[in-house]
């Protein structure tokens, strides 16, 4: 705990089996307009019982309430390095609050957490941007999109081009389910990040986050008029928000429309519940991702991670856009999905 100075607030940290001080903390994210999915309390149980990262989510007070929190993980690899980041396998984080002393305190106490532990860079995974003068990640955009309140609405706002497509997976007689577990999604989303190079989350990550968040954690499966399934993806809610987070499919979902008929499930249901905002979540800037979701119509925003370096002297790049990782992507295609499956987390867990 930091003791606070004269008119600044005390910094604590929440303790991973402290109950009460976790659905106070909830109640805190539920009602900050800055707050996002990714700073519920439960990630700290997750990401510490999937990965072993230890974590520090530190939270500020005032008149006995909170009004600030700053979830933090340590993630430390031969290949990756050494960070301190808020928060690893999330596309948003930072500090949460309206006060601009809690703001303030928790960022302090950040950067000396920091550098007590010796890391080499401090990342801060900001939706808007807060210092001017800190190194920023520029690489990433977010895509949101209002959901509109009739179902035939939201349809004609999409794109004629992927309106079609759309209509084309509805003619193939494709139709969603949402799924109790997660064996149908493991399996579509291993074998698609297979092809493209990238090391898989372990399945139980995918088990860990909805035994965590419950009925805020949905799969939603789109089979074909067989049952077989061709496209999975797993979604978080919060507040009046629907975020389509991991993905996978099978090689057919390309000529059956799959995806396109998958999202428009997904926010149909979600319009059907009053929902009021799609996330699109985030995609690098360029690539195939990136332009799927423009042509669904949503203009992307961009992300703003920041920075303090410590023993590094430029933002780090550990991403599948940089060039020298194209070896290992090129390896990792030629993999049995089996052994990719087994490898992968041990590679995962360090890019965070």
């Amino acid at each position: 705990m930091t003791p606070p100075q004269m008119g600044t607030p005390g910094v604590q940290r929440l303790a991973a089996g402290d109950a009460a001080t976790g659905r106070r903390w909830d109640e805190f994210v539920s009602g900050c307009a800055s707050a996002t999915f990714f700073h519920r309390a439960g990630w700290q149980r997750v990401i510490a019982a999937v990965f072993g990262h230890p974590c520090w989510f530190l939270y500020t007070e005032r008149d006995g309430q909170i009004d600030g929190v700053l979830p933090l993980a340590r993630v430390k690899s031969l290949l990756f390095g050494d960070a301190l980041v808020s928060l690893p396998f999330a596309v948003y984080g930072g500090v949460a609050t309206a006060s601009d002393a809690a703001a303030q305190a928790l960022e302090e106490h950040a950067q000396q957490l920091a550098r007590t532990l010796g890391v080499a860079h401090l990342e801060m995974r900001n939706v808007t941007r807060r210092h001017q003068d800190w190194p920023l990640q520029d690489l990433y955009v977010t895509y949101r999109k209002t959901i509109l309140a009739e179902e035939e609405a939201n349809l004609l706002a999409i794109p004629r081009k992927q309106r079609a497509m759309v209509r084309k997976g509805i003619k193939h007689g494709l139709r969603s389910e949402l799924d109790a577990g997660v064996e149908r999604f493991f399996a579509l989303y291993a074998d698609n990040v297979h092809r493209h190079g990238t090391p898989a989350m372990p399945k139980r990550w995918f088990q860990a986050l909805r035994d965590e968040f419950g009925a805020d954690c949905e799969v939603l499966t789109v089979v074909e008029p067989g049952g077989k399934p061709v496209s999975s993806v797993l979604s978080f809610y919060f507040r009046d928000e629907v975020l389509p987070y991991y993905a996978g499919d099978d090689e057919s979902a390309r000529d059956l429309a799959g995806n396109d008929f998958k999202y428009w499930e997904l926010m149909r249901r979600a319009c059907a519940r009053g929902l009021k905002v799609f996330d699109y979540g985030r995609s690098k800037a360029g690539t195939g991702s990136y332009a799927f979701k423009k042509n669904w119509g949503f203009e992307p925003t961009p992300l703003h991670y920041e920075y303090q370096l410590y023993k590094r002297d430029a933002v780090p790049q550990n991403n599948p856009a940089n060039a020298k990782y194209q070896m290992m992507i090129k390896t990792w295609r030629r993999l049995p999905i089996g052994v990719a499956n087994w490898l992968g987390p041990f590679i995962v867990r360090s890019l965070g």
